[in-house]
C-alpha cells in the first residue's frame, strides 16, 4: 500500500473521531462511503453478528447470527426486503450456501474473506449467487470480521462489479483494523454489545438521542410521543445495558465500563 493510500485511510480515521457518540449512523455512511471509493466497489454493508446461547454441536454456523444490518445503498424499493434481506432469512433457517460458511473460517480472530478467492467458480454459475448477487450487479465480494469478543463480531462487507484486486483487499483491511473503537461502538449502538437483548428500532433512535444529551421532555417531542411513554423507553434502554442512568450509558461509550 503507497504511503498516499494509507494518508487518505489515517484522514478517515480522523474524520470517524470528530462524531459524537449519537451520531453513529452518519459516521458508518462515510467510512463505507470512502472505502468504496478508494476500493472501487459499487455498495457496502455492516453487520453484528452474535453467538446464540445453548449447544452448537449440529450447527454448521456454531450458534451465530447477524442481529443486524444496514446497507450503504439499499436495494429498492424496499431496503427491508430484496437480496440482503433475504439472505439473512435464510441463514436464520439455518439453510446453508457454501458462502455462509466463509465466515465461520477462523472465527474469533480478525480476518478477511472474498467470494472470488475462497469459493469455486460453479458457484458463480449456482441460482442463489445469480439471484442474490448477480442480478444487483455484484461480480465479488470482500468482508471483513472483526471479533469483539467471544460471542459478538463486526463484519463490513463491499460489493464489486469486478473482481476485486489484492490491493483494495488490502486497503479495506488496513481500514478498518485500526479502529476497534469504531466497531465498539457500533455494536453498542444497536445493543449487540454490552446489552442483554438487542434494541427495538425505537429504542435505537431514543438512545441516540439520549446520547446528545437531551433530557427526556425533548426526546418525546422529537419523536412525537408522551412523556411517559418515553420514560419507559429510557427505562428499557438502561434495563438492557444494564446502568441506571445516563452518565452510565456514556460511560459505554467511552470504554470505561464493560
Amino acid at each position: 500500500m503507497t504511503p498516499a493510500i494509507q494518508e487518505k485511510i489515517h484522514r478517515i480515521w480522523d474524520e470517524l473521531s470528530d462524531f459524537e457518540a449519537s451520531q453513529s449512523d452518519q459516521a458508518v455512511s462515510l467510512l463505507m462511503k470512502s472505502l468504496c471509493n478508494l476500493a472501487n466497489a459499487w455498495n457496502a454493508t455492516w453487520g453484528g453478528a452474535v453467538r446464540m446461547d445453548g449447544e452448537h454441536d449440529n450447527d454448521p454456523l456454531q450458534g451465530w447470527r447477524v442481529s443486524a444490518m444496514i446497507q450503504l445503498h439499499p436495494i429498492v424499493p424496499d431496503p427491508d426486503q430484496g437480496p440482503f434481506k433475504e439472505i439473512l432469512q435464510l441463514w436464520d433457517r439455518r439453510e446453508i450456501d457454501p458462502s455462509f460458511l466463509l465466515p465461520m473460517r477462523s472465527v474469533g480472530t480478525f480476518r478477511t474473506y472474498s467470494f472470488r478467492r475462497e469459493l469455486s467458480p460453479e458457484w458463480f454459475e449456482s441460482p442463489f449467487y445469480r439471484y442474490h448477487y448477480g442480478s444487483v450487479g455484484t461480480c465479488d465480494a470482500v468482508f471483513i470480521g472483526f471479533p469483539l469478543n467471544q460471542d459478538a463480531e463486526s463484519h463490513f462487507g463491499f460489493y464489486s462489479r469486478k473482481t476485486f484486486t489484492d490491493e483494495e483487499v488490502e486497503l479495506l483491511s488496513y481500514a478498518l483494523r485500526g479502529i476497534k473503537w469504531f466497531h465498539r461502538q457500533r455494536m453498542l449502538s444497536h445493543g449487540l454489545l454490552a446489552a442483554a437483548t438487542p434494541l427495538t428500532p425505537t429504542e435505537r433512535r431514543v438512545l441516540h438521542l439520549l446520547l446528545t444529551g437531551l433530557p427526556e421532555k425533548q426526546i418525546a417531542e422529537q419523536l412525537k410521543r408522551s412523556y411517559h411513554t418515553i420514560h419507559e423507553y429510557v427505562s428499557a434502554v438502561f434495563r438492557k445495558f444494564g446502568v441506571s442512568n445516563r452518565a452510565a450509558l456514556m460511560a459505554l461509550w467511552l470504554g470505561q465500563s464493560s
